[in-house]
């Protein structure tokens, strides 16, 4: 059976709801899932794919998922990997750099072959402090949350596809080459 790992960096958990989600429409397509945060995630190896994704605050990625893909930057090349980011509030424009990926981990995550990178929209934290209250009653009540869940779970269902189909292809190989044998 196939087996994807989802792993994300959060901050609020809006990201890690987002992660969940995606784990959950790839287990809905019949692949095998772990969705862990990437300071808690191993290696790679029993992997088929992985999609990781983070949080982004002031146009940059969590630490947790910079340093994931520094540190996995081999195994992540061995694999299909997806990547998404998470965070733009507030009226949609493509065009606006807040909604556009971190150029840095784009390019480290091109070098290393992902498949794709995209952008969800994100959640305005409940207010918690002075930093959140100002952004909550700041933001507009119907830009607070700009997750797409329907977006999300046909990403996720188009990696699960592509991943299945290769776990079939190998599958199909192997057999091929041992009745050669």
């Amino acid at each position: 059976m196939a087996r994807i790992l989802v792993t994300y960096a959060s901050k609020h958990g809006a990201t890690a709801e987002i992660a969940e989600a995606i784990a959950a429409a790839i287990r809905d397509e019949g692949v095998e899932v772990d969705c862990v945060e990437t300071a808690k995630a191993g290696a790679l190896g029993g992997y088929d794919g992985v999609v990781l994704g983070s949080a982004v605050y002031m146009r940059r990625w969590r630490g947790d998922a910079k340093r994931f893909l520094k540190r996995h930057a081999g195994e992540l090349a061995e694999r299909p990997f997806w990547v998404f980011s998470s965070g733009p509030v507030g009226p949609p424009d493509k065009d606006d750099p807040k909604w556009l990926e971190p150029q840095k981990v784009v390019r480290k995550a091109e070098e290393l072959g992902a498949r794709e990178h995209v952008v969800f929209g994100g959640r305005v934290p409940d207010p918690d402090g002075p930093m959140t209250r100002s952004m909550f009653e700041n933001t507009s009540p119907e830009f607070r949350d700009r997750r797409d869940w329907n977006e999300i779970a046909a990403w996720a269902r188009v990696i699960a596809r592509d991943v299945l189909a290769q776990a079939g292809e190998a599958s199909r190989s192997g057999s091929a080459s041992s009745s050669a044998n």
